[in-house]
């Protein structure tokens, strides 16, 4: 059925791309504390992110090759399973273009069982890279992923010489599965959107710690998914109140306690709800 769209709550899922020292890392720092709670990075950069240490308090994972999308997923199941609230992937790229990513992964495939075709080899590499993809979309944590970008040099004003970021190394098609995604400049460092659900970056602007507070702003602007979970409930509950026999009963109890799934202050609603209509409908038996 359809049924009007709300905003809910949110986690974050940013990308930051740029040419080398755009600020990538930096700014994914000034972000994730403005975010708040406690970070985490997995570090493909040879330790480089612990270089910014003095302006963020944050725990690394250094990652080596091979940079196979299992690696970075099982990464992020350790970020999730320690608590931690944000999670920079420093760089998403090598994941796709680095030493034991999905480019090389998907040649040395196509050698071994396809002849060389490396199109065929792509049924077995692609489905890997969804995976990662699919963990990054569904994670419990904020993420920003840092994005490598190929460096166009151009004559600027001046004759000034300027760098400037332009497609991304990663797969085609990456930046749509991000709610935002802002490309930093080389000279100065700052953030223009190439995607924006927030409507948040209208301007080009210098990434800061307020800039991570506004986000989680808009982020936590939305339905709750508790508030959300009371409103289903009331005709879930409705539905156990007018239950016409025992069948029908079970299938609205069973609704209802799906909804309150994990909002331990509802279950007791649910069940009593069901006690009650239970007993109406069976005066002999008064317990569950």
């Amino acid at each position: 059925m359809f049924k009007k769209a709300e905003r809910k709550q949110a986690k974050l899922r940013l990308a930051l791309a740029g040419p080398s020292g755009s600020g990538k890392t930096y700014s994914a720092l000034l972000l994730a504390t403005g975010l708040g709670g406690r970070i985490a990075v997995i570090d493909t950069e040879h330790g480089s992110a612990s270089l910014y240490a003095d302006i963020a308090e944050f725990d690394a994972m250094e990652l080596h090759a091979p940079y196979s999308p299992e690696r970075y997923i099982e990464a992020i199941v350790a970020a999730e399973q320690a608590g931690y609230d944000t999670l920079i992937i420093d760089s998403y790229s090598h994941e796709w273009t680095g030493s034991g990513g999905c480019l090389e992964s998907n040649e040395a495939v196509a050698h071994q069982k396809f002849r060389g075709n490396t199109w065929a080899a792509w049924n077995e590499t692609t489905p890997r890279h969804r995976k990662l993809t699919d963990k990054i979309l569904t994670s419990s944590l904020h993420i920003i992923c840092t994005m490598r970008s190929k460096t166009e040099t151009v004559q600027g004003e001046g004759k000034k010489i300027l760098k400037l970021g332009m497609k991304s190394e990663q797969r085609d098609g990456t930046d749509y599965e991000f709610t935002v995604v802002l490309d930093l400049t080389h000279d100065g460092h700052t953030a223009m959107a190439s995607k924006d659900r927030t409507k948040l970056f209208d301007q080009p602007e210098l990434i800061s710690v307020e800039t991570g507070k506004r986000l989680l702003a808009w982020l936590n602007s939305g339905i709750s998914p508790e508030a959300r979970a009371r409103e289903l409930l009331v005709d879930a509950l409705a539905d156990i109140a007018t239950a016409t026999d025992m069948a029908s009963l079970h299938s609205a109890f069973n609704a209802a306690k799906t909804i309150a799934h994990g909002f331990d202050e509802l279950i007791p609603q649910v069940v009593s709800a069901k006690d009650k209509r239970k007993a109406e409908l069976d005066p002999e038996r008064k317990t569950a």
